[in-house]
């Protein structure tokens, strides 16, 4: 099974003046195709500094991280959003629509950055929100639109260019523990159904447990699974 990532020996560290944080300390981490990985541990222990890490979004000081077989380190900022685009999906804790924009022309936006046709990315956008359980609601706008409807908007959003992975931080952390349930159930379940790997970061010991795979991160280094 070929890997989607590949962290190696990543370390991070931020300077404040005098003072010097060592975020993440020589995390080696692989995430095969359709793997479904939870990382947890406490507030400030570093996960959602690796996700960015991960995702290309943040350099690491140290060690290096190859997405789909590419060597981050070695991309300009264009060739790396590239791989982004192409390669990964992302939910946060906030689903990060745009408010101006129906649930249709989010979801759509992914495609449409990838220059596909306009007619093509909507019809494939309305397709996913209606695997996602949003047929009905791909007109109205995100304020119009419950927690959990935001959140599904996310995800579909995040898978409709069927990526490699997607990287979730907290997408359950808004939302009731219903709604917690239904989110975190449509992401397995596109996780399976698409072979797309799922890395989530998550408080949540119920909800990892639940993953699979789970890594425990603590002061600035990642378990074995856990």
């Amino acid at each position: 099974m070929s890997n989607v990532i590949e962290a190696v020996n990543v370390s991070k560290t931020f300077h404040d003046g005098e003072l010097t944080v060592d975020v993440l300390r020589a995390v080696t981490l692989t995430v095969p195709r359709g793997d479904r990985l939870a990382i947890v541990g406490a507030s400030g222990a570093g996960k959602s500094t690796l996700l960015h890490i991960l995702a290309g979004l943040d350099r690491p000081t140290a060690g290096r991280v190859l997405v789909d077989g590419q060597d981050m380190g070695h991309l300009n900022e264009a060739q790396r959003g590239r791989v982004r685009n192409a390669a990964l999906g992302f939910v946060y804790q906030f689903h990060h629509l745009l408010p101006e924009f129906t649930a249709l022309e989010n979801v759509a936006m992914p495609l449409l950055i990838g220059r596909a046709k306009p007619a093509i990315a909507l019809a494939q956008a309305r397709a996913m929100l209606a695997r996602v359980g949003l047929a009905h609601r791909v007109n109205h706008k995100p304020g119009e639109l419950s927690g959990g409807e935001r959140q599904r908007v996310a995800i579909a959003r995040a898978v409709v260019h069927e990526p490699r992975c997607v990287l979730a931080d907290e997408p359950t952390g808004n939302l009731d523990r219903r709604s917690a349930s239904e989110v975190f159930a449509l992401l397995c379940e596109i996780n399976g159904a698409l072979g797309t790997s799922l890395v989530l970061v998550t408080h949540d010991q119920e909800l990892a447990a639940a993953a699979g795979r789970v890594a425990v991160m603590a002061d600035g280094m990642l378990s074995a699974d856990g």
